[in-house]
């Protein structure tokens, strides 16, 4: 018998690095070991970027923003073997502007609404990906990142509810980081206090996103092709996460 695959996977100087196959879809479940959704690579040392490599990853698109990369450089950038790409998602977005309850749906909604270009863009990037492995990441892998793999796994035609679940799974693999993001705001001056909604990820976040998308746009195909996202590139999205090689 062979050994399940694990979605999470244990690299050396990360914390939330889950491979997106093995969800129901119609007809199988999403591949394994095409897709990976990450939090900060920054702390990653030479094992860790072997273990990466080793795994088959070859292509890294990181969605912080510029000064989160002069701050935690990634090692990835210039490493051999791997296409690096940098498309800040939420760029001029700032969560403590946001003024709802549930700040970070607030923000994903913002996202959504005035970062059209730039999903179309990460999107894309994964699809036109060479052969290999494509990660993706943000500095927690859970708002930025959360925000991808949702739509990534609509397209391929998940169930709302292992969508939500997915987006949750993050709230278990960043519990042993939150003090080092807590530590690391204090340093910059940051209000902790305001920090610490934050860092939430409720199953009710995501759950009331993909509402949001599907009231509005009647689905998330819908939204992407009104936001410019050609029926050509979903299809590559599908067929890289969906079938059988």
């Amino acid at each position: 018998m062979h050994a399940p695959i694990e979605r999470h996977l244990a690299i050396a100087g990360t914390f939330n690095v889950r491979d997106l196959g093995g969800y129901p879809v119609p007809g199988g479940a999403t591949q394994w070991r095409r897709i990976l959704r990450a939090d900060g690579l920054h702390r990653l040392d030479g094992n860790g970027i072997a273990e990466l490599k080793g795994l088959g990853v070859a292509t890294v698109i990181d969605l912080r923003r510029d000064e989160e990369l002069e701050t935690h450089p990634n090692p990835l950038r210039l490493e051999p073997g791997i296409g690096y790409r940098q498309i800040s998602l939420f760029e001029e977005l700032a969560p403590s502007a946001m003024t709802a309850a549930d700040v970070l749906h607030d923000l994903y909604l913002q996202a959504l609404s005035s970062r059209r270009d730039r999903i179309i863009e990460v999107l894309s990037a994964i699809a036109d990906a060479p052969d290999g492995i494509v990660l993706f990441h943000c500095t927690a892998g859970k708002d930025r990142t959360g925000l991808i793999a949702a739509l990534l796994l609509a397209l391929a035609g998940v169930e709302n509810d292992v969508i939500v679940a997915d987006y949750a799974l993050t709230k278990e693999r960043l519990a042993p980081a939150i003090e080092g993001f807590v530590a690391d705001a204090v340093a910059r001056g940051v209000d902790v206090e305001a920090l610490r909604p934050l860092l939430a990820c409720e199953p009710e976040t995501m759950a009331a996103t993909l509402a949001h998308l599907a009231d509005r746009y009647g689905s998330v195909e819908t939204y992407l092709l009104d936001s410019g996202l050609d029926p050509a590139t979903i299809g590559r999205l599908r067929a890289r996460l969906s079938e059988i090689a």
